[in-house]
């Protein structure tokens, strides 16, 4: 495989302030010299967790989305079975236990589907999401805090209300259109 060419690191940091730390997030502000020599400021936000999604696609094609109201968008949301995984866990297992907290699926056959980063202005956040086949119905276990529909649909339709805007979580427009050209719809 080509590489792509890397350059090294134009940023120069001068100082660094944590100034909000949760269970979930550290946001740190930077004082920093910019790549054009500027002072400025810079702030990330660390995530603490990694953002894992699966798709679970059965023999007839059909796969399983999870609604829930999205506190910080403000409004109800039908995305790929997603959580979070700790940095230290492997990205595999948190999915395997997504998907049956979130589902009730268990799968037989998992497959990295696709890994990106989800805002690389303002986080360091990472997705990773996995395709999963073979599936069986379990009972569905979510947390305490989420209150969650699941549906079923044929992954043709899925791709429709993304190319419609009907569905605009980032890492389930990613994966559906990835399994579109992967010729899965």
């Amino acid at each position: 495989m080509d590489k792509l060419p890397v350059e090294s690191n134009p940023w120069k940091i001068k100082d660094q302030q944590e100034v909000y730390n949760n269970p979930w997030i550290q946001i740190t502000q930077y004082d920093v010299i910019n790549p054009s020599g500027g002072d400025g400021i810079y702030g990330k936000v660390h995530f603490k967790n990694r953002a894992i999604g699966v798709v679970a696609l059965d023999q007839q094609r059909h796969i399983y989305l999870v609604g829930q109201y999205r506190f910080v968008l403000d409004r109800y949301s039908w995305e790929l079975p997603e959580g979070g995984g700790p940095l230290n866990e492997a990205p595999l297992a948190a999915a395997k236990r997504e998907l049956l907290e979130e589902t009730g699926l268990v799968a037989d056959k998992w497959e990295t589907l696709l890994q990106m980063d989800l805002s690389n202005s303002v986080t360091d956040e990472e997705a990773t999401v996995f395709l999963a086949t073979g599936l069986t119905q379990k009972q569905a276990a979510p947390e305490p805090t989420e209150k969650l529909q699941t549906m079923r649909q044929p992954l043709a339709r899925v791709f429709e209300w993304v190319m419609q805007g009907k569905i605009t979580d980032s890492i389930t427009v990613a994966s559906v259109l990835k399994l579109k050209v992967l010729g899965y719809c």
